[in-house]
Order: structure tokens, then C-alpha cells, then sequence
């Protein structure tokens, strides 16, 4: 079995309004950024590679990863830059807080008029309330995808509240994703508490993330042009169901042979189950602030690559993260016996069947993750999430924009390839 063949092409069938002269330039530069990993760094590059060296991060976060691919010696680590995106990180936290301010008030509207029993599990979900409805003191989390909304309006020219809508629709969305996740996956927990089908049961946690999908389509198809961020909304939520039907029958697929899962199929998967999401939500604010079809795609691809990169990153620490910081225990992702993108690299190595023995066994993960390492699996993972991240770069240049909009997009995606989210 083998994935559709998908390099940011969704992004281009979301821009639904695009002349043809526009998704032929998209296409052209798609191509350029899927550029083989391989390729040599640019001048660029080197420049980023030396300005981040000399910023040292706690170890463990997924800036670090980033950062430092095979430290030469401890305490002297080669930098693997993420370029314009480091800047302004510091102001990411003001950024995050004035666009939950401005969403909530809606946010808080659009729950309101679900079904009460309904309604309190998407509060629950959002850790506004506890179960049975006491005011909870749980983090709802960051409001990530909320805040690309607000910021893609604004990086289309239009006022802050013409992404407002974009934003509740893509955090329903976003939640709604979670709870079916959480199902599929037996998760028990989420963010330090029961997850809502933990709390309140299968069906019922089924049915709010039905509740909160249909509400997020009747919010934005009330907005002046609505039809079109539905149609964006659509081709996003179809990717999605696409990634996580890949990444669920990656798990059944065999480590080795003929039908095991390639890096290909693997960088398909986490654009739909994790780019398309974060591309659409920027899409969406500038869909409703009234962008032309290039900059709405633009925005897509940037945050479809984006995607692939905090996916691989996120990868990458679970194999050798420090657990004080991911949160997670060492070699997790080893133990679980999870399809990541360093070890399908690894085992396509001359190690690869040593690797594959050990993977299939369960045991010793310690030393799988010293082969997969020496098989060049963690390189070749960080430079491919640097190509994507300059795939980001490159697409946000063709967003015209105002100085403040650009430089607190570019922080904000930044920030998700160099925080826990």
C-alpha cells in the first residue's frame, strides 16, 4: 500500500478561487521546495547556522533538536538554524494572549448554542469547566491555530476581527480532531486531566466531536463570503482524515520488505494529519480579511510545510528528548514501537535489518536508538525538518504584508517547531 502522491498540492486545491497563472506559480515553487534534503545549504543557511549558534537553548526542547544535530563534543553543538523564524519569539506569548482574548468572547458564543449536555463536554474540552459544570482551573492550551487565524487576516491587510471567525471555526475544528483522537487512540488523558471519553464515555465524546464539526462549518458559513472559506475548510478536514487513516495503518505495516512504510508515505501523512490544519487555519483569516487566491494559498503551503517539520521534530524528541522538558520518557517512541520519520530513514540503512530485529523484539531501545543515530536517522531527520522550515520562509515572502503582521506570523510559526504545543 503506498500513500497518494501529495506535495503540497492540497494547498493549491484550497485556494479554490485561484486564476490558473497562480496555481502554475504555486506548482513551480512547491517544486522548488521539495528540493531532495541532500541539497547542499545555501549562503543563507550558513548565516542562520552561525546567528544560532551563538543563542544556546535548554537541551530537550524542539529548538534544541533543531540546533544541534551530532554535537562534535559536549557543550559544542553544530547549529542547524531555523532561520527568520527565530526572530521575535519572545513576543509570541503577547501575540497568543491577544488573540485568545479577542476569540474567546465568540469562542464562548458559538458553544453556547449546542445542545447543554453537548455544550459542557466541548467546555470540558476546552478545560473551561469541570464534569457536571463547575469552573474548571485546567489550561484550555495555547489557541495556536486561533492565533494563525487572527494573524492571516491581519498578513491579508484586514482589521484583527475579520479573522475572528476563522479562529472559532478552526479551534471547534481542532477540538473536535482531539476527541476522536483521543478514542482511536485509547488515550486516557489530556493535558493533566481525563480526556472527555475517559470522563464522560465513548458515544458521548463521539457525538461532541460531531457537534463541535457541524458548528464549526455553520460559522463560517455565515460570514460574507463563507462559501469560500467552507470549500478551504473542507479540503483541509479531507486531508486530515486522509493522515490519520495513513498514520493508523502505518502501525500494521511491517519494518521491513516491500510493503514497509517509506519516508515518502511518511511526509505525506503528517502534511495531511498535521500541516493541513495549521495551513488552513491561516488560510481562513485571509480568506474572510478578503486576500487575492495567491496569498491564501501562500499561507496554506506555509503552513503545510510547517506541519512536516514540527511533526519530525516532534519525532525527533521522541527518540532522544530530554524527558524533563518533552514531558515524555526517554526513548518512548521506541518502546511504543511507533513508525517515525529517523527510524524509516535508519532502516533504510545497511543497519537496517539489526534495527528492524530490535524494533520487532521490543527490547534494548537504548541500543536501537545509538543505531538509528549512527545509521544516520536523527541528521537526516533535522535536515528535512529544515528544509520544510525554509519551505515556510519561502512561501511566507509571498504574503504581502504590513512590518508587524509578517514579523508576528513568522515568530508564531517559529515558535511551534521551538516549544512544547
Amino acid at each position: 500500500m503506498t500513500a497518494p502522491p501529495t506535495t503540497m498540492e492540497t494547498a493549491r486545491r484550497g485556494a479554490t478561487t485561484a486564476s490558473p497563472p497562480a496555481a502554475d506559480r504555486a506548482q513551480r515553487q512547491d517544486a522548488a521546495h521539495e528540493a531532495p534534503a541532500t541539497a547542499r545549504p545555501t549562503r543563507q543557511d550558513s548565516a542562520h547556522e552561525a546567528s544560532a549558534a551563538a543563542r544556546p537553548t535548554p537541551q530537550g526542547t524542539a529548538h534544541e533538536a533543531l540546533r544541534t544535530a551530532r554535537p562534535t563534543r559536549p557543550g559544542e553543538p553544530r547549529a542547524l538554524a531555523a532561520g527568520a523564524l527565530a526572530a521575535g519569539l519572545d513576543d509570541v506569548p503577547q501575540v497568543l494572549e491577544r488573540c485568545r482574548a479577542l476569540v474567546r468572547p465568540a469562542l464562548v458564543e458559538a458553544v453556547g448554542r449546542l445542545h447543554p449536555w453537548v455544550g459542557e463536554m466541548a467546555a470540558y474540552s476546552f478545560g473551561w469547566c469541570e464534569v457536571g459544570g463547575a469552573p474548571a482551573v485546567a489550561s484550555g492550551g495555547k489557541g495556536v491555530r486561533q492565533a494563525l487565524a487572527v494573524l492571516g487576516a491581519e498578513a491579508a491587510g484586514a482589521p484583527e476581527r475579520a479573522g475572528v471567525a476563522a479562529a472559532v471555526a478552526v479551534e471547534l475544528v481542532h477540538t473536535f480532531s482531539l476527541l476522536h483522537d483521543d478514542i482511536m487512540d485509547g488515550d486516557g488523558d489530556r493535558r493533566g486531566r481525563p480526556t472527555v471519553w475517559k470522563a464522560y464515555g465513548t458515544g458521548p465524546a463521539v457525538l461532541a466531536g460531531d457537534a463541535l464539526f457541524a458548528l464549526a462549518v455553520e460559522t463560517l458559513a455565515a460570514q460574507p463570503g463563507g462559501a469560500g472559506a467552507v470549500r478551504t475548510l473542507s479540503v483541509a478536514l479531507g486531508d486530515l482524515v486522509r493522515g490519520q487513516a495513513d498514520d493508523l495503518l502505518f502501525a500494521d505495516r511491517p519494518w521491513t520488505g516491500p510493503e514497509r512504510v517509506r519516508p515518502d508515505e511518511y511526509r505525506a501523512m503528517a502534511e495531511h494529519k498535521t500541516g493541513a490544519l495549521l495551513g488552513c487555519a491561516a488560510a481562513l483569516g485571509a480568506v474572510l480579511g478578503g486576500a487575492g487566491p495567491e496569498t491564501v494559498a501562500a499561507l496554506d503551503r506555509a503552513g503545510r510545510h510547517l506541519g512536516v517539520a514540527f511533526q519530525i521534530v516532534d519525532d525527533v524528541l521522541g527518540i532522544w528528548g530530554d524527558p524533563r522538558v518533552t514531558g515524555k520518557p526517554v526513548h518512548g517512541d521506541l518502546r511504543e514501537g511507533k513508525k517515525t520519520f529517523p527510524v524509516l530513514v535508519a532502516l533504510g540503512s545497511p543497519m537496517g535489518g539489526r534495527i528492524a530485529r530490535l524494533l520487532e523484539s521490543g527490547d534494548a531501545p537504548e541500543t536501537a536508538a545509538t543505531l538509528i543515530e549512527e545509521a544516520g536517522g536523527r541528521s537526516a531527520a533535522l535536515a528535512e525538518a529544515r528544509r520544510h522550515i525554509t519551505a515556510v520562509e519561502t512561501a511566507l515572502a509571498d504574503v504581502p504584508s504590513t512590518a508587524r503582521a509578517a514579523g508576528e506570523l513568522r515568530s508564531l510559526l517559529g515558535y511551534l517547531v521551538r516549544r512544547d504545543v
